[in-house]
C-alpha cells in the first residue's frame, strides 16, 4: 500500500465557557478542523477558513500560547494515509452555526460536557490541554 501524508488544522473554539463540537457525518464527534490548503498563509489562516467554511462565524481571536499537535493512520481507497492534525485554540462571541453539508450536528458544551460528547482520545487530550491553558490563563 502506497503511504501519504496529510496535514490539517483544528480549533477548540470557546464562547464564554462553552465549546463547539462537530457531528462529522460518520457520527463522530470533533471541533472543526481541515486541510490545509496552498492558498492558507499559515495555520491560523487554515483554522479561519474551515471555521467559516464549516459554521458560517468569521469573528475569530486565536488564544496566544497554545498549540497541539496530533497523529493519526486512516486507509482511505486501499492506501495508507498518515494525518498530522495542528490545534490552535480560540475564542469568538458567534453564537449562531450555519452548518455546511459537511456536518450533521453542532454543540455547545461546557468543557465537561464536551469530554464527554467528544468520540477520540485524541481530541479528548487537545481539549483537557485547551481547558488547562485557559486557567492559567484564568479565562475558563
Amino acid at each position: 500500500m502506497a503511504t501519504g501524508v496529510e496535514t490539517s488544522c483544528g480549533v477548540v473554539l470557546v464562547n464564554l465557557g462553552a465549546v463547539l463540537l462537530l457531528q462529522y457525518p460518520q457520527g463522530h464527534w470533533d471541533f472543526p478542523k481541515g486541510h490545509v490548503e496552498a492558498s492558507d498563509a499559515n495555520h491560523k489562516a487554515t483554522v479561519r477558513r474551515e471555521v467559516r467554511e464549516e459554521t458560517g462565524i468569521v469573528d475569530v481571536t486565536f488564544v496566544g500560547g497554545f498549540q497541539e499537535r496530533t497523529t493519526y493512520n486512516y486507509t482511505h481507497k486501499g492506501r495508507r494515509i498518515e494525518k498530522e492534525v495542528h490545534w490552535l485554540l480560540a475564542e469568538t462571541e458567534a453564537i449562531e452555526v450555519v452548518l455546511s453539508h459537511e456536518h450533521r450536528g453542532h454543540l455547545w458544551l461546557d468543557w465537561d460536557a464536551a469530554a464527554d460528547q467528544l468520540t477520540h482520545d485524541a481530541g479528548l487530550h487537545v481539549l483537557r490541554s485547551a481547558h488547562a491553558h485557559m486557567k492559567r490563563l484564568g479565562r475558563d
